[in-house]
């Protein structure tokens, strides 16, 4: 018996040794991965960025000039589909965690609904963005008929990561805020999302990166222009379309993609470290004062 639970304490070490070394190499095969490309971007497209090239207008189809109102066209269809996307996506997770009995059928449908799509190519939502926002609705190829296009891709990313962070919460803090005379509007508000904070951030970072790295959808909505817009309905190019029309069908538009791609990837970047600050020293805050 010595020996067989000598054997099996040997067999269970190297278990644990051969599960450390793959997890630790799978890590690191994704950060070389991330560097690599960070590396590549940056070798090919920091020296043509400059204060000039984030603000003046594109010229010669993009080989010369900048990226100025194409970076403003970016930035104002991902404000349109971050306001639409999160407030209903935030309020569907928490209705589908707090006011659903778990495993009711009308909850199982609606999650099958967000699951199937997830799933929807990129192509298909936007020939649906064309066909509903800009000619049902009378957008046209505008801003906001792209940010709604890009949050209706943002949602069920959104809702299930929030929805995952907000099942996560241990049920005895519902009780115990039930216990203490909490409404279930002020237990969500005081506690519950404020532990929810890390999942409701990542489920933000995630949904601006697909809205962020979105080409084909854009197309088809909201338009291929690369003028200064002046309006939510105005047409704007994105930075995923430009480097797209620069790297297909620009010859000798290559640098310039690089130095856009490496813009894409700062501004990925500061969002997400910025959404990752609000989690922690702002939503956390309030389990301290609540």
């Amino acid at each position: 018996m010595a020996k067989y639970g000598l054997f099996s304490m040997t067999i269970t070490s190297n278990l644990d040794r051969f599960m450390t070394l793959a997890i630790w190499s799978a890590a690191l095969l994704v950060a070389a991965a991330f560097l690599w490309l960070l590396g590549d971007v940056l070798w090919h497209g920091a020296a043509h960025l400059s204060w000039s090239f984030l603000t003046e207008a594109p010229e010669n189809a993009g080989r010369s000039g900048g990226i100025g109102p194409i970076l403003v066209s970016t930035l104002m269809i991902l404000a349109v589909a971050v306001a639409a996307a999160v407030p209903l996506g935030l309020a569907t997770a928490v209705w589908l965690t707090e006011f659903i009995r778990p495993g009711s059928s009308f909850g199982r449908l609606v999650g099958l609904s967000l699951d199937v799509l997830a799933g929807v190519p990129s192509i298909v939502l936007g020939l649906f963005g064309n066909a509903f926002f800009c000619v049902y609705l009378g957008l046209g190829f505008s801003i906001l008929a792209g940010g709604l296009t890009l949050a209706c891709m943002v949602l069920p990313i959104f809702i299930r990561t929030a929805e995952a962070g907000l099942r996560a919460v241990p049920a005895d803090w519902r009780n115990g805020a039930a216990a203490l005379g909490l409404s279930r509007g002020a237990a969500l508000i005081h506690i519950l999302l404020p532990a929810a904070a890390p999942a409701l951030a990542a489920a933000l970072m995630l949904g601006i990166g697909r809205a962020m790295a979105e080409t084909a959808a854009l197309i088809y909505t909201s338009g291929y222009v690369d003028r200064m817009p002046s309006s939510l309905s105005d047409s704007g190019r994105a930075l995923a379309v430009h480097i797209y029309d620069l790297s297909m069908n620009v010859a000798g538009g290559d640098p310039n993609a690089y130095a856009s791609a490496l813009v894409l990837i700062t501004l990925l970047i500061i969002i997400n470290s910025t959404a990752l600050w609000l989690a922690e020293n702002l939503l956390q805050r309030r389990i301290v004062t609540a």
